[in-house]
């Protein structure tokens, strides 16, 4: 395969990420109340089993609420807005030297790992453990998360091999 196409294609699979980031930070900015509400029932845990021994975890305050979801809008916005200068930047540069194409995959290093924070580590690992979003089949984002953070993964991979010098 030419390396043009495969560099071509490392850039499109970035922006197709962009692309659906940047809905997401629609969705979540548009319909601010529904989405808030995911935040909240996950924090607060009340759809959690009732009479688990985790509740001591709940974070009932309405301003840790809001300041956790505006948190997560202002991180998917970052994602968003690199993967867009990162996507453009690698099919900039989809045709230049093997050093400079290199140079520009950094800002989409940069919007997966912002990537994988706010997925992984945030929707999985705090909400899904800390917060046992598991135990929820109303307010459940693990299956999301999941999804995303393979899409991630994928790409990341797919964008560190060196098949396009």
């Amino acid at each position: 395969m030419n390396n043009s196409i495969i560099r071509y294609l490392k850039g499109s699979f970035v922006l197709f990420f962009a692309i659906y980031v940047s809905l997401v930070v629609l969705g979540n900015v548009t319909d601010y109340n529904t989405n808030f509400l995911f935040v909240q029932h996950v924090l607060s845990m009340d759809t959690t089993f009732e009479g688990n021994t985790l509740m001591y975890r709940a974070i009932t305050s309405p301003f840790a609420h809001h300041f956790a979801y505006i948190l997560i809008i202002i991180v998917e916005f970052a994602v968003a807005l690199t993967a867009w200068i990162g996507g453009i930047q690698l099919i900039k540069h989809a045709k230049a030297g093997a050093a400079n194409y290199q140079k520009s995959k950094n800002i989409v290093y940069i919007s997966l790992g912002l990537a994988i924070a706010i997925w992984f580590f945030g929707f999985m690992a705090i909400g899904g453990e800390w917060f046992a979003m598991w135990m929820s089949s109303d307010w459940n984002g693990l299956a999301s998360a999941n999804r995303i953070v393979t899409y991630v993964l994928g790409i990341l991979i797919f964008l560190s091999l060196k098949n396009d010098e």
